[in-house]
């Protein structure tokens, strides 16, 4: 790995950062809504399930740009006084939401690949991809359901994630402010 930055996160890191954070939440936000919709909703129904789409295909690229940028550019350093099991615990809930950023996605696109409806997947209603799957209800199913556990995981360990910068920072530490790029 390429040398720590003293002075933080660089602008691009943060910026991918904040957004796959928004994106996260949008698309967490969206599919409940788009599960609770009634048919009598359809186009709604419809629509919110493309948004999501959507949103969950931009997310992999995303998280793969970070990490490529972390791999080149490197991390800032410890932060003074976080306990070593604290920064043990970070480093392995980061690992842990880097998987589940990339995991979560697909296991989304392969649950609408092998979906017995098989409604098409378009990237801003404009974009069609395609499924690689054929409709296949068992494993739909698996498949939804994991997508749907994991995607819960994600959100709580991204609030996790969220929680721990706001306790460091309460105690003066530099760690939120430094992806706030102050």
């Amino acid at each position: 790995m390429s040398a720590s930055s003293s002075d933080g996160w660089s602008a691009t890191q943060r910026r991918l950062h904040w957004a796959v954070a928004a994106l996260v939440l949008a698309g967490f936000a969206i599919g409940l809504v788009m599960v609770a919709l009634p048919l009598t909703l359809l186009l709604e129904k419809i629509l919110a399930y493309q948004a999501h789409k959507t949103i969950g295909l931009l997310v992999p690229p995303l998280v793969t740009w970070r990490l490529w940028l972390r791999a080149r550019r490197g991390r800032p350093a410890e932060e003074e006084g976080i306990p070593l099991w604290q920064r043990r615990a970070a480093a392995l809930g980061h690992v842990a939401l880097y998987a589940l950023l990339l995991v979560v996605p697909a296991l989304g696109y392969l649950s609408a690949s092998t979906a017995p409806g098989q409604i098409e997947t378009v990237i801003f209603l404009l974009i069609p991809v395609p499924h690689l799957l054929e409709p296949d209800e068992a494993l739909y199913e698996r498949l939804r359901g994991l997508h749907q556990a994991l995607a819960w995981a994600l959100v709580l360990l991204a609030a996790g994630h969220g929680a721990m910068a706001l306790h460091h920072h309460r105690r003066g530490r530099r760690v939120l402010a430094r992806m706030l790029g102050r």
